[in-house]
């Protein structure tokens, strides 16, 4: 049975609390972290509290939004632009190693990582205490907000009052309300967003629950896409695309318009069951256009340029890569290593793609021959002589002989297959 006002307050009043005298808090202007700024002054007592808002591509209507809302609690925020820092360094590692969780191309959980680093050295800059974040308890980003914390500021006290407390969403709305905190949840659950990926109602969207048309913000529902398919090409350079139809760009002005165009051809919804950090399922929607065809494009240029053996074993460090981050191990030493393997191998994935959209589909349709291609034609193909095929018999014998020896060894036992 959910509690009343009174039975909140009377919850988090039995619940012990350390001193603060100066905290640092993670400020997004969602529910959570608004929250936490009342909590910190009726609660927690803190004599001073610093809103530190980092800005990794939410845009500028979400920013400004969080920053009326702080002013209406009498707190000037401190904004950090790690924009630049978010596309040209995480996100170029994260398409090189192909970023992929089971489904989920890894994103916020790179970028609570990024704002967590910024906000401990700011923090221990400042000479704070400690530091309150908004994460739930049935989530993964108190594990990621939690270990870079302790990595750049391992000294101060955290804080996570919705776990701590046990809160509901309901209940923190109810606080809201009793306090006088100017919140409104748009979409229970929150939306979080970044150029690369935006996930909406992480944790909240029940197991059929339908999709309305009015949740996404670049992708318009494959059957009400446009009936004229669209040409987009792609140029990428040692594993990152850095042209998109020909024009030279950075990926913080390419991976946006790319999502204009891919969504409004129907590209870029992910509905996944996705397994957290502390093994529990949830059903996760994402909405990521310029992320699919991206990663589409840039597999199939590894298949080009990269030989057998290292498209195989990159697959396995990938996956371990998309783990260590989803798992808020960025700055773990193996993340570092096999950060260098992957920035090793993507030197020749090169050239140019060219790609049909079409109501939610992505189809190749012209692929360039980049220098650093291994793919030959005039060597491998069936209409081609560009080898003595009868090199390869004495090949196949040495081949099969394992398999003779099998039969052999099968007979004797009388194994038939």
């Amino acid at each position: 049975m959910e509690l009343t006002i009174d039975g909140i307050l009377q919850k988090i009043a039995s619940t012990p609390v350390p001193k603060v005298k100066k905290c640092a808090i993670a400020y997004s202007g969602g529910l959570d972290s608004t929250l936490g700024i009342e909590l910190l002054r009726r609660v927690y007592k803190a004599e001073e509290i610093i809103a530190i808002s980092v800005d990794v591509g939410q845009g500028d209507e979400e920013m400004e939004l969080g920053i009326s809302r702080a002013q209406q609690l009498k707190i000037e925020p401190l904004i950090i632009d790690a924009k630049e820092e978010f596309t040209e360094k995480w996100l170029k590692k994260a398409i090189q190693a192909n970023s992929d969780y089971n489904g989920y191309p890894v994103s916020t959980s790179m970028t609570r990582q990024l704002i967590a680093k910024i906000i401990a050295k700011k923090a221990l800059e400042l000479g704070c205490d400690s530091i309150l974040e908004g994460s739930t308890g049935r989530g993964n980003d108190q594990y990621r907000m939690h270990n870079v914390f302790k990595m750049f500021a391992p000294e101060l006290a955290i804080f996570a009052p919705v776990r701590d407390f046990d809160l509901t969403r309901k209940q923190e709305l109810m606080l809201c309300q009793h306090w006088g905190v100017p919140i409104e949840e748009f979409i229970v659950g929150g939306d979080d967003k970044t150029m690369w990926c935006r996930s909406i109602a992480s944790g909240a969207i029940d197991l059929n629950q339908p999709l309305p048309d009015d949740i996404w913000m670049w992708l318009t529902p494959p059957e009400k896409a446009p009936t004229t398919p669209e040409q987009v090409e792609l140029t990428f350079e040692a594993g990152v695309p850095v042209a998109l139809n020909g024009q030279k760009m950075k990926l913080g002005e390419l991976i946006p318009r790319l999502n204009t165009i891919a969504g409004r051809h129907g590209i870029g919804l992910i509905d996944v069951f996705e397994d957290g950090i502390m093994d529990l399922k949830s059903r996760e929607i994402y909405e990521a256009p310029a992320a699919q065809v991206i990663l589409k494009v840039k597999k199939d240029l590894e298949g080009a340029c990269l030989t057998k053996d290292e498209r195989q074993f990159k697959k396995i460090v990938d996956a371990k890569w998309a783990y260590l981050v989803y798992h808020g191990e960025w700055f773990h030493p193996l993340k570092k290593d096999l950060d260098a393997f992957i920035a090793e191998s993507q030197k020749m994935v090169n050239g140019s793609t060219e790609v049909k959209l079409y109501k939610g589909n992505i189809i190749i349709t012209k692929r360039d021959q980049p220098k650093t291609s291994l793919f030959y034609p005039e060597i491998r193909s069936i209409k081609a002589a560009g080898f003595d095929q009868r090199w390869c018999a004495n090949a196949a014998k040495v081949r099969g002989l394992p398999f003779e020896l099998l039969a052999k060894r099968n007979q004797k036992l009388g194994i038939e297959d």
